[in-house]
């Protein structure tokens, strides 16, 4: 049997000094890429810790896992209250 190894292929992600900001956004964008309402995906995240909310493309699921929800949540509210 013949194993075939494809060479996956990850979109960098921009930074900007703050790894929370930076890993939602990249996230969020991996979820309207396949289609998802990427809010809706991301609160049912944060609410329930279950990863399988977040898509796993371009490694997006790998990436949220990363981050603590706490900080999640934090940034989320940061990133109002600097824009209101």
């Amino acid at each position: 049997m013949e194993e075939q190894f494809n060479t996956m292929k990850l979109n960098p992600i921009a930074e900007s000094g703050n790894e929370a900001q930076d890993i939602l956004l990249y996230v969020y964008k991996a979820l309207q890429a396949k289609g998802y309402d990427p809010i809706t995906q991301l609160v049912g995240y944060i609410i329930s810790g279950d990863p399988t909310y977040i898509t796993s493309y371009n490694s997006a699921r790998s990436l949220i896992c990363r981050l603590e929800r706490d900080e999640i949540l934090e940034e989320l509210v940061r990133s109002y209250l600097e824009n209101h």
